[in-house]
């Protein structure tokens, strides 16, 4: 781990954190591109967690995307209830990050249409134009069941926004850890780690 990640100041902390987070959806390579989701699951099934691939981040807005099938418990369960934390782990640089937000679900408009104009090219779009839904019991063993019969217009591509109300950092390292909370209005509260 660099020194001077330990070293980083109030003023430049928010800057350092999203110049990560706005790199990771570009880099194949970054840990933070695949975060862990939390959500509340829905009929008492408890909190629900599961990885995530982050597609999009805006430093100004402070928001993050990650595009899901619209099918999926997840679109259901943030429906339901729009609080959600992203987790973020950071073998690089030894930080976490426990992202709090408030998340909306889009199953269609431009936005929606942008992102599968972008994605329908690429070897996942196959994943949105599944006849069943995430989850779904197969009737036979094969690991992977391909629709060969679709139209690629028939897609079940979702965006899930996530307007970020704080994040938690903690950087690690053996000569002491250190921690933050920020938040949108430029507020940095340092913590116990």
């Amino acid at each position: 781990m660099q020194k001077d990640n330990l070293n980083i100041t109030s003023d430049q902390l928010a800057v350092r954190l999203w110049q990560e987070l706005t790199r990771a959806p570009r880099d194949k390579h970054h840990d933070w591109r695949t975060p862990v989701l939390a959500t509340q699951g829905i009929n008492e099934s408890g909190p629900q967690a599961r990885t995530v691939v982050l597609r999009h981040a805006d430093a100004a807005m402070w928001l993050l995307r990650v595009y899901t099938d619209a099918r999926s418990p997840k679109c259901a369960e943030l429906v339901t209830q729009p609080l959600a934390q992203l987790i973020f782990w950071s073998k690089r640089l030894h930080w976490q990050l426990r992202v709090s937000a408030f998340a909306t679900v889009e199953f269609k408009g431009e936005q929606v249409d942008a992102a599968w104009e972008n994605m329908r090219q690429s070897r996942a779009a196959t994943d949105y134009l599944s006849e069943l839904p995430p989850g779904h019991v197969q009737s036979c063993s094969a690991s992977l069941i391909k629709n060969t019969n679709f139209s690629m217009s028939e897609h079940h591509l979702a965006i899930l926004s996530f307007k970020v109300s704080s994040i938690d950092w903690l950087a690690l390292s053996k000569d002491g850890h250190r921690r933050a909370k920020l938040t949108p209005s430029d507020s940095v509260e340092w913590l116990v780690p």
